[in-house]
């Protein structure tokens, strides 16, 4: 009765007591509801530790300096800004910062085109062949991370991004977000190839944790594993990996070595097991404190750089409002509405542009495996990741705790991987109930659009010369784009859904009665417990400054929520529509 107490002071919410017949279903989450601080951090700490891998994993592929772990310190600071911004005046949704494949593929698109390089060769050139001076390439990077910030705020400053999504229906995000998932098996499975060993304990204690654990303890202990089940397996299956390594039993690879000189078609390369004392502590000469500063020079945009960065920025442009509508689906709350994208894209170009400026080599957008982390875990609170956000600014300032923190064993991060991403895989796929999969266009445009997202990045990053126009800019823009599944994904989805004809039922759709409105099933489903309103609307301060007569004009229009004459809905216009619903209720059931 003790530990039964002691686990429901953990949550200070108003929040529902478990049901023992609704465990496996999916409860709302409030975003504004906030746990205990004790619980908070160790929630906002699970999800540090599910971006700080990959933070690492994409810094490293591109970085070969000395100084390696203070750029990724710097990495993590830059997503704490971003994170804390992205609550604050962005989506509003629980959602963390952070690098991703949409800017590691153009990256190293721009790394290949620089004659005399490891990429470009595939590790068959000379050394003393055309060496090229070690800033360059960080300021390449620099330079297309810029770019790239500058074309998520474009598209979320114009309003693109909330016009498209508003016209994506079942047969657009379904794909979409099951490729997101699918995107990163490959490199999963790589990862977790370290050791399968300490991988499937990873996932099974998981798995158990977080699905299983409720036949064995009372509801309010399961409560709390659930919600910590990707800190705690992650921290048992690191303690057992440590004493291993310890004792002399198995070898593993740390994230931060996790590359060779070489780099080839694939990213992700294991080099020698570290030794055991290196296991926690890599590199004693890595400061602890280390405040990011300024680079003292200007980020380069060459031809090359400004066409990887437009590649990256169009990529992110498209998974990252693909990662709000996940998150809002995992929380049960309304789909984003158009402002609320808008802002979230416009703090993620931000984001990118502060990271360009100050000296990351790599951009920033809403992180997939974080957002999986709320449905794995059912906790979905905003202060949260603020929370998280604080911890990433701390560990951005000391490069010491940044590189303690990411020698978390590659097995383990792919065992997280594989399971988070599942998520992204299982989300997209619950959009297709809402349309007609029986129906002949459904399924044409469902298998063409997935099966040539996969195979045609896949054909074209194993044949990297097949481009060949003689514009070096030109081979890195469509190398990168033609790479990008999610991009492909995104495009592909969006064209047959609005170039092969359906009817509206068939395609998951629905007109608003007595209006030319056409609205998605997927978001008429369930009686959402929140209002679009208290969800996605910013703070009180933020709403003032949009409503100051130079915010309302182009180009922050776009980010304004409609005013409250535009959504106001009167006593007698709401008595006229129950009647109607309760007549098309009744005539079904007759």
């Amino acid at each position: 009765m003790v530990r039964t107490d002691r686990c429901k002071k953990l949550f200070t919410c108003k929040e529902k007591p478990l049901d023992p017949e609704k465990l496996g279903r999916m409860e709302s989450l409030d975003v504004d509801c906030s746990p205990s601080l004790l619980l908070n951090i160790a929630l906002a700490l699970q999800h540090v530790l599910v971006l700080s891998s990959v933070c690492a994993m994409v810094a490293s592929a591109l970085i070969q300096e000395v100084d390696k772990e203070r750029i990724v310190a710097h990495v993590l600071f830059y997503s704490g800004i971003s994170t804390l911004l992205q609550s604050w005046i962005g989506s509003r949704l629980p959602l963390i910062q952070a690098p991703s494949l949409d800017f590691l593929i153009p990256a190293l698109a721009l790394l290949s085109a620089q004659s005399g390089t490891p990429v470009a060769c595939r590790g068959q050139c000379i050394e003393a062949e055309e060496p090229v001076a070690p800033a360059l390439p960080i300021r390449e990077l620099r330079g297309m991370t810029l770019v790239s910030g500058i074309v998520q705020l474009a598209v979320g400053m114009t309003g693109l991004s909330g016009f498209a999504l508003g016209r994506c229906g079942p047969l657009v995000l379904a794909p979409v977000l099951c490729i997101l998932g699918f995107s990163i098996y490959r490199e999963a499975a790589l990862l977790c190839s370290d050791h399968w060993g300490m991988a499937a304990l990873a996932v099974v204690l998981l798995v158990i944790l977080s699905q299983h654990l409720h036949l064995f303890l009372r509801l309010s202990v399961f409560s709390v594993t659930r919600r910590l089940s990707v800190l705690l397996s992650v921290m048992v299956s690191w303690a057992v990996c440590a004493a291993l390594v310890r004792w002399g039993h198995v070898s593993l690879n740390s994230v931060t070595q996790m590359l060779s000189t070489k780099r080839n078609t694939t990213i992700i390369q294991s080099t020698n097991s570290p030794h055991s004392s290196d296991f926690v502590f890599p590199n004693d000469s890595v400061p602890w404190l280390d405040f990011p500063l300024p680079a003292s020079a200007l980020p380069l945009l060459s031809g090359n750089s400004i066409a990887a960065g437009v590649a990256g920025g169009l990529s992110a442009s498209i998974s990252s409002p693909a990662v709000y509508v996940m998150a809002a689906r995992l929380l049960k709350a309304p789909v984003p509405p158009a402002h609320a994208c808008n802002r979230g894209l416009c703090v993620d170009g931000m984001g990118s542009v502060i990271a360009g400026l100050m000296g990351a080599p790599v951009g920033l957008c809403s992180s997939v495996p974080n957002a999986c982390v709320i449905g794995l875990s059912q906790s979905g609170s905003r202060s949260t990741v603020q929370i998280a956000g604080v911890l990433l600014l701390i560990l951005g300032v000391s490069p010491q705790l940044a590189q303690m923190l990411c020698s978390v064993p590659l097995a383990i991060h792919g065992a997280v991987l594989s399971v988070t991403y599942a998520l992204a895989v299982a989300t997209g796929i619950t959009y297709f109930q809402h349309a007609d999969v029986d129906s002949g266009r459904n399924i044409f445009n469902i298998g063409f659009t997935m099966f040539m997202s996969l195979a045609l990045p896949r054909w074209f990053r194993l044949h990297y010369s097949f481009i060949q126009t003689g514009v070096a800019s030109v081979d890195v823009l469509l190398q990168s784009l033609l790479t990008l599944p999610v991009f492909f994904v995104g495009v592909l989805a969006f064209l047959l859904e609005h170039t092969v004809s359906g009817t509206l039922s068939e395609r998951g759709l629905m007109r608003l009665e007595g209006t030319k409105k056409i609205l998605s099933l997927a978001d008429q489903q369930q009686g959402y417990s929140l209002s679009p309103d208290a969800v996605y609307d910013p703070p009180p301060p933020v709403r003032k400054v949009l409503e100051l007569t130079g915010f309302r004009t182009v180009p922050f229009c776009a980010c304004r929520s409609p005013t409250v004459e535009e959504v106001l809905v009167t006593v007698p216009e709401m008595s006229s529509l129950l009647p109607d619903k309760d007549a098309g209720v009744g005539s079904g059931s007759g």
